[in-house]
């Protein structure tokens, strides 16, 4: 006789894509990091997953296919074997393995990580579930905190599942997509399809006070830094037609109070167009052009206008009525053209907090998202503290805009620590 699965829910609006581009090249896997201030236990880390997954229904998920649309039900199988790490980070996940789970979590030496297959969850839901995983493992591990904290979930971690783009549309909405193509970085790859990991360790207090005199934020410091390395040494590629074009995730739940742990964002770009073609420009320059371009599209009115074409388009009644593998090519050929639109991505988690009861073991937060076709270089910020952390992954064996990037910003007086994962040597 076979299961009747309890609990199913169709995939949110931006999900919808990331099943059908999903592959060994184009994974759509993130990983967020916790290093932790003593060695991992493994078989803690363990029993602390054991018991954390069955609270979380919105992870406890494998994805199934529909005649008109991908959707995710119960899973309902012992959670995945936490193991130690021991290939590239964001590689793919297949469904068919894993336990079909849709994500992973493994260890190395001080270092916890979560991979999280975007369809699942965006980086702040996939940060709620890896901060109550290491809350349960501090608790095993350390028995006096556990004797007053007790096993329950915290007050501050949700559970939500709504779908917030449907909850929060309003209206259709004219297309607000840039199509056009923009510069691409290219360069000779690393050997065995390998992905490059370059983290800069710095201080939120330092970057905020640098940031300060620039009258901008420290968002718009790191992506203007990003823009002005690029040109510095791709100058001559970028031009009118080919300018460098940044996407720029936003969260949108403080927008719309919303408290989901499914996917809840939408892109923005920041572009810099050089005119006239071959001029010089000064950092403060970008820094200015950056921030007026991030400015005018981070409102409330224009990141709704965003979802709400998209939502529109997904609730159109034709689009519903075409067959998966119909309305699976169609996506593929929509996201092979929006994909050379964007030079690069950068992406920003956030400040992270955590229970005082926690901190004491709790070193720094640092979040990696996976390279993409056009975007072999991208570019993810989390902070915790005052201990921000820039993650730079690159499918390039040269390092001359990262380095660039990060020599940027020591030039304002801000200190930097570099650690790799070794694969450029």
């Amino acid at each position: 006789m076979s299961k009747k699965y309890s609990h199913w829910e169709r995939l949110d609006n931006t999900a919808n894509v990331f099943p059908v581009i999903a592959d060994e090249q184009t994974t759509n896997t993130y990983r967020i990091e916790m290093i932790m201030t003593e060695k991992v236990d493994p078989g803690l880390l363990q029993e602390a997953l054991d018991m954390v997954l069955p609270r979380f229904p919105g992870f406890d998920l494998r994805m199934r296919s529909g005649i008109f649309w991908y959707y995710m039900e119960e899973n309902g199988k012992p959670a995945p074997r936490v193991y130690e790490e021991n290939d590239y980070p964001c590689r793919f996940i297949n469904r068919n393995k894993n336990n079909s789970y849709m994500f992973r979590v493994s260890y190395y030496k001080s270092r916890i990580n979560l991979e999280v297959f975007h369809a699942l969850a965006d980086g702040m839901g996939g940060f709620v579930f890896l901060r109550e995983l290491c809350y349960q493992y501090l608790r095993l591990k350390h028995p006096d905190i556990r004797k007053k904290m007790g096993d329950a979930l915290s007050p501050e971690t949700s559970l939500n599942r709504e779908d917030s783009f449907k909850a929060n549309f309003r209206k259709r909405a004219s297309s607000t997509y840039k199509v056009k193509k923009a510069f691409l970085i290219k360069g000779e790859k690393l050997p065995f399809k390998g992905l490059g990991v370059i983290h800069g360790i710095m201080s939120v207090s330092e970057l905020k006070s640098v940031c300060k005199n620039y009258g901008i934020s420290i968002n718009e410091y790191l992506v203007s830094a990003f823009v002005y390395s690029t040109y510095r040494n791709f100058g001559r590629g970028v031009s009118r037609r080919r300018p460098i074009r940044i996407a720029v995730p936003v969260n949108l739940r403080p927008f719309f109070n919303s408290i989901t742990t499914k996917n809840f964002f939408v892109m923005v770009s920041a572009e810099f167009i050089p005119e006239p073609e071959g001029r010089e420009y000064s950092f403060t320059e970008i820094c200015e052009i950056i921030h007026n371009s991030l400015k005018s599209q981070i409102t409330r009115e224009h990141l709704e206008e965003i979802f709400s074409y998209n939502v529109a388009n997904e609730d159109h009644l034709i689009s519903r009525a075409v067959p998966l593998p119909l309305k699976n090519l169609a996506i593929k050929l929509i996201y092979s053209k929006s994909a050379l639109a964007n030079t690069s991505t950068i992406t920003n988690v956030g400040n992270i907090t955590v229970l005082d009861e926690y901190k004491p073991y709790i070193k720094m937060f640092r979040g990696l998202i996976p390279v993409s076709m056009g975007q072999e270089l991208k570019t993810t910020i989390m902070s915790y503290q005052d201990i921000l952390v820039c993650t730079i992954t690159t499918s390039f064996l040269d390092t001359s805009v990262p380095m660039d990037f990060f020599r940027m910003i020591t030039k304002d007086n801000i200190k930097v620590e570099i650690e790799t994962n070794g694969v450029f040597e």
